[in-house]
């Protein structure tokens, strides 16, 4: 396995076209109140002792019902991180270009990403805001860029510099949702670029939850000492969320069948591509807590206020929300089903939830001041 730095290194794949939204919608959703792990032999990542993490969410449940836009004509909005104060960066997936949202006043340019390759489902994906911006101003931002998916980190009125390399690329499964969990570690969610086998090789940092310092180096306590791989057999993971007790949920894309909400945890394998949805217990995979057929789903970012998860959905054009108790997801509903395609849902240090819509990503109906914020306030 060839190392750069302590970054996995892996080869990039070729690009494709882009699909159209497509098939009916179906009403039924698969709901499942156990993550279990049985004591099969598939998983090539032990179980380790990531460091504990604890949690804690803003008082206060955002009031859906009670939506205001703050900003549009935005360009195929991704990422979306806060600043101390209370204003968001909003990353532009084609033009790579970072814009600064404050309610009530006009959008600000205040970066723009060099290199970044907008191709398919690339470009300037996840951002995340160091949690000691205040002494730091660090910046990160996961983008696709000629040769590979990176992860890169700057100030905003300086040059980017590369943490992590390597994570092959594709016209889709690019994964790129990046946030920093409660241990203050960077935790970044990959694709498979289209070559599921990837998601089962140890030495690909494709198809995981990655585990980062905030150098871009593996992580102390990761199962395995020296990788930055904290969990595996995943699809395209595109939402990363913890709840009050530092609990780490993820949402991943499906094939045909089934998208999937998952509890993760170190070591896990989440059975990707030998198993999708429920089913792989038995073989020593990790099932997932909630599944959806794709056609109501295709679930994006998402967010954790009090006990309720917030899931973005973006082929769904809805916003589920889920009840969680003590580690487990369940009762989900369906909500929000006239802003189209949903890519970001976060939750504010003031307890509003800020979601963005993706009309605008060529796969969407384009309605007037697309694309947009919106934020709910908390009550």
């Amino acid at each position: 396995m060839a190392i750069r730095r302590t970054h996995i290194s892996a080869r990039a794949s070729g690009h494709g076209a882009r699909g159209r939204r497509g098939g009916a919608a179906i009403t039924v959703l698969v709901v499942s109140a156990i993550s279990a792990c049985g004591n099969g032999s598939e998983p090539n990542v032990s179980p380790g002792t990531a460091t504990a993490v604890t949690a804690s969410n803003p008082a206060g449940v955002p009031d859906l019902t009670a939506g205001e836009e703050v900003a549009r004509d935005i360009e195929v909005p991704w990422g979306l991180a806060f600043l101390p104060g209370g204003d968001a960066l909003v990353a532009e997936r084609d033009s790579g270009q970072i814009l600064r949202v404050s309610p009530g006043r006009a959008l600000q340019q205040v970066y723009e990403v060099p290199g970044v390759a907008a191709h398919g489902e690339g470009g300037l994906l996840g951002l995340a805001v160091s949690p000691q911006y205040a002494e730091n101003g660090y910046v990160y931002a996961y983008f696709t860029a000629d040769a590979d998916n990176r992860i890169v980190r700057f100030r905003l009125d300086a040059p980017p510099e590369v943490i992590f390399d390597g994570i092959a690329k594709a016209a889709n499964h690019d994964g790129g949702r990046i946030a920093f969990g409660p241990d203050g570690m960077l935790y970044v969610g990959t694709g498979d670029a289209g070559q599921g086998a990837r998601s089962q090789d140890p030495a690909s940092p494709n198809g995981k939850i990655l585990r980062l310092t905030p150098e871009g180096d593996p992580a102390p306590g990761n199962p395995t000492p020296g990788s930055p791989v904290y969990s595996l057999g995943h699809r395209n993971v595109q939402g990363l969320a913890w709840d009050r007790a530092g609990r780490l949920f993820a949402a991943e894309f499906g094939q045909y069948a089934f998208d999937e909400i998952n509890r993760i945890e170190p070591g896990r394998n989440y059975g990707w591509p030998l198993v999708e949805g429920m089913g792989g217990a038995d073989r020593g995979f990790t099932d997932p807590q909630l599944v959806w057929a794709p056609s109501i789903a295709s679930p994006s970012g998402i967010a954790i206020a009090a006990d309720t998860l917030y899931v973005a959905a973006l082929r769904g054009e809805r916003l589920w929300t889920a009840m969680l108790h003590d580690g487990v997801a369940s009762e989900p509903a369906a909500q929000l089903e006239d802003y189209g395609r949903l890519r970001t849902v976060a939750i504010a240090s003031d307890g509003a939830l800020w979601l963005t819509t993706s009309n605008t990503d060529g796969r969407g109906d384009i309605r007037a001041g697309d694309d947009r914020i919106i934020r709910f306030p908390a009550r």
